[in-house]
């Protein structure tokens, strides 16, 4: 069986930056088992894999190791491969998903995504936390993900992590951030992202992080438009809006890779 594959750097403003993400366009479904192996074979955080249903697409995400509720890189990914190669001619891209119905339109040269806001509480810090980041953060907050908040965006960028210590942790993974620094311009705040439990040591550039990142920020800056870097060792930047309990992602995308793999 012969299948298109796209590989897409997200959030990126040219190839070689940003999140990378394979994306598999399917009449209908596979077999779970074989996109798994998929997922798997691509070696990427995570492989996208759509069907058409009624006007828009079921959507669906992998990571080498399992099928995950939520990805924002690669449903923009997924969107830019719909958009720009396969000829969708709407407006709005709705896709349905584990985590409900997500929205992606065009914004000018960016694409925009409605996405859930998930809210974070203060937690105590856990020491598979503190000892997997090597330092103790100034605050942390639980949700999906632990958020740990250090004093700047040097900080973040220093971190040596153990990742077999931050995959005995309780949650699906640990977001750290930071203000914005000199270096990083105009942006707001700057964060990275780690999910060793799901063979992810640390993601590029992370959009369902960011439905954590923008209600924290918003709140604490005061407000609901925020410039977020990502800064990781590829590193990706996103325009953030809070508008209820819906965050807007802004980002670009450009194609690394256009193939066919055979299964």
């Amino acid at each position: 069986m012969r299948l298109p594959l796209f590989q897409i750097d997200a959030f990126a403003e040219r190839v070689f930056q940003g999140n990378p993400a394979a994306v598999c366009p399917l009449e209908a479904w596979l077999p779970e088992a074989l996109m798994q192996a998929i997922a798997a074979e691509n070696n990427l955080s995570e492989t996208a894999f759509c069907v058409p249903e009624g006007e828009g697409y079921g959507l669906r995400w992998f990571t080498p190791l399992k099928e995950i509720d939520l990805c924002g890189h690669a449903t923009l990914a997924t969107a830019h491969v719909l958009f720009e190669h396969l000829g969708f001619a709407g407006a709005e891209i709705v896709f349905s998903t584990r985590s409900g119905a997500l929205r992606v339109t065009r914004a000018g040269d960016r694409l925009a995504m409605d996405f859930p806001a998930k809210a974070v509480e203060p937690c105590a810090a856990p020491a598979a936390l503190i000892e997997g980041l090597g330092r103790m953060p100034l605050e942390v907050y639980g949700g999906r993900d632990y958020l740990a908040v250090f004093a700047d965006a040097a900080e973040v960028r220093a971190l040596r992590l153990d990742p077999r210590r931050l995959a005995e942790l309780d949650r699906h993974g640990v977001i750290v951030t930071a203000p914005g620094g000199a270096e990083d311009g105009d942006v707001d705040f700057v964060s990275r992202f780690f999910v060793p439990k799901f063979g992810v040591d640390e993601d590029p550039v992370t959009g369902s992080a960011h439905c954590s990142l923008t209600p924290f920020w918003a709140a604490r800056l005061g407000k609901a438009t925020l410039e977020a870097r990502q800064v990781s060792r590829r590193g990706g930047r996103l325009q953030c809006t809070l508008a209820g309990e819906r965050v807007i992602l802004r980002g670009r995308a450009v194609t690394y890779m256009a193939a066919t793999i055979e299964v």
